[in-house]
């Protein structure tokens, strides 16, 4: 029996285990490591952030994924790598081996600590399992406000995740209270909002700022008089490899690139191990690739296919990056701003648009058939899985 693990739950492994309930591997234990049941899916936290959408709403319940794979999941997170013993090991101290292993865990923030004698809060938009409890708290603080202070929503980044989030936090807060004062700002080091978006969809993003009376500071860098003027900041700026990732002696000889990702190759494979790949933020290609959830999922089927072939079923195939793909950017008030290649536009047929194609992505996910005369697997302690896999 050989066996096969999955570190991580993210929008690749999604893949792997929806292909897997359709074709099983014979003679193969597929192992999920993953510390909660429900992953949030990216393209839909911002609606999440404004209350559009529910946190079930948006995420793929692993569970159920390797109930219809007939995998067993791990409630555990990777602490360390012993990649010559094909072993890792895990937050709670087990050890699990395997002969394939595969790496979607994503990326990473580490924001500033907030100064004790401030009440400012920090709220990092990264790793995405963590920010439910600390936005569920804010929200639930929120409601105490004194409507006689205002308050102040700072984001910190320049891309994506700092202007969707930034507008779906002000239309959250203004909703829920609006007899209070929700004054909104962004700052960024780079000299423009949104590189990389056509010219149209980022006049359109200045326009959904000015709507939202946010505040734009372009080629600034975080420093302590923004801190001071802040009462919540929201941590966006570019995703970072995890502390194990970036730990010569946790990573082990597992080969990454300067920053700490994972180096692959066209295979999606690790340059240094063989049996091992990486997808998505926690993976740098040959040619370095931004950290955008769209990468990961189309990785999902070459993963897969390439997973299979490791396992002595089929060949490998490549990856082909593509060059231009569709971004639908939320602005929390009914409307959203595509952009791709050099076209640009805004409205709400965009955000009609975007909330389709959301849903239908969650929803491949949300009802798997189980295998006949597979039990519902259960969360296992990781010492069941450790030993010998042959």
């Amino acid at each position: 029996m050989k066996r096969l693990v999955l570190v991580g739950a993210g929008h690749a492994h999604a893949q792997v285990l929806l292909d897997w309930t359709q074709a099983p591997l014979p003679g193969v234990e597929l192992v999920l490591v993953s510390p909660h049941a429900l992953a949030p899916y990216s393209g839909m936290v911002p609606g999440w952030l404004s209350g559009a959408y529910s946190f079930d709403d948006m995420a793929v319940d692993f569970r159920r994924l390797c109930s219809g794979a007939g995998a067993r999941w791990v409630p555990d997170e990777l602490d360390a790598l012993e990649a010559p013993r094909q072993r890792v090991r895990l937050c709670s101290g087990e050890t699990l081996d395997w002969d394939v292993l595969s790496l979607n865990v994503g990326s990473t923030l580490n924001p500033p600590a907030a100064h004790p004698a401030r009440a400012t809060r920090m709220l990092s938009m990264r790793p995405l399992a963590d920010l439910r409890i600390q936005y569920d708290t804010l929200l639930a603080q929120w409601m105490d406000h004194d409507a006689s202070l205002p308050f102040t929503v700072t984001a910190v980044g320049g891309g994506a995740a700092g202007f969707e989030s930034l507008l779906a936090v002000l239309a959250r807060l203004r909703a829920l209270r609006p007899d209070c004062t929700v004054h909104g700002g962004l700052v960024t080091r780079g000299p423009t909002l949104l590189p990389g978006l056509a010219s149209a969809a980022r006049r359109a993003a200045l326009q959904a700022l000015k709507r939202a009376g946010v505040t734009l500071q372009l080629g600034t860098a975080w420093c302590d008089a923004i801190a001071r003027r802040s009462d919540l900041v929201l941590w966006a700026t570019g995703a970072e490899a995890h502390a194990w990732q970036r730990d010569p002696v946790r990573r082990g000889t597992l080969a990454v690139s300067d920053p700490g990702f994972i180096r692959v190759d066209a295979q999606l494979r690790s340059v240094s191990h063989s049996n091992v790949f990486a997808v998505g933020d926690c993976a740098d290609w040959l040619s370095p690739l931004p950290k955008a959830g769209v990468y990961a999922v189309r990785m999902g089927p070459v993963l897969t296919n390439n997973l299979r072939a490791a396992l002595g079923h089929g060949t490998e195939q490549r990856y082909r990056a593509q060059h231009r793909f569709l971004a639908l950017l939320s602005t929390a008030d009914g409307r959203a701003i595509a952009s791709r290649g050099r076209l640009g536009g805004q409205g709400r047929w965009a955000s009609l648009w975007k909330d389709h194609i959301d849903r239908a992505f969650v929803k491949r996910f949300a009802v798997m058939p189980r295998q006949p005369g597979t039990a519902t697997p259960q969360p296992l302690p990781p010492s069941s899985h450790s030993g010998d896999s042959s």
